[in-house]
């Protein structure tokens, strides 16, 4: 039995300790790090899944980002990820369960675009994130332009073009 908490009720260094687990210490180095530095988690959409031993199994995150476009207008949007599940974990449908519930968790009301870095094959199937729109989309770090992502229900709304990096108001 698994439960889906918010990532707020669990341990910061329990958190860190499953992220490097799943990606390594050298994560800090990536560009999706880059992309969200100097920005806190939105609480409200970044959960833990903890096993049935109280076994903190997964996480996911989700950040504050805006896509900048060449006139200089900030677009804000819902970077997800990092999705994180131990590797001894892995394929019981955790990561699935997390992306669900962040993405549920957002206000359909007025709904952001949400962008990550990721898998489209898994992502799209699952998720319906694409990279049709993303192509003249830079990134503050090396990326493979296949692998950014965006999901939302108006793509007319999106830049064809931008920088996508931390959202400040």
């Amino acid at each position: 039995m698994s439960t889906i908490i918010p990532l707020a009720d669990v341990d910061p260094a329990l958190v860190e300790t499953l992220l490097d687990a799943a990606f390594e210490p050298a994560r800090h180095q990536r560009t999706a790090y880059k992309v969200r530095e100097g920005m806190e988690w939105l609480p409200g959409l970044s959960f833990a899944v903890v096993d049935g031993e109280d076994m903190l199994a997964g996480t996911i995150q989700c950040w504050p980002v805006a896509l900048t476009d060449p006139e200089g207008r900030a677009h804000p949007m819902i970077m997800v990820g990092p999705v994180a599940v131990l590797p001894a974990q892995q394929g019981l449908g955790y990561g699935q369960a997390l992306v669900h519930a962040a993405l549920t968790a957002i206000d359909p009301r007025a709904p952001l675009p949400q962008v990550m870095i990721g898998d489209p094959d898994y992502y799209g199937r699952f998720f319906g994130f694409a990279n049709t729109h993303t192509g003249g989309w830079q990134l503050p770090g090396p990326f493979e332009p296949h692998r950014l992502l965006c999901r939302t229900a108006n793509p007319l709304i999106l830049p064809q073009q931008g920088m996508l990096g931390p959202w400040r108001r």
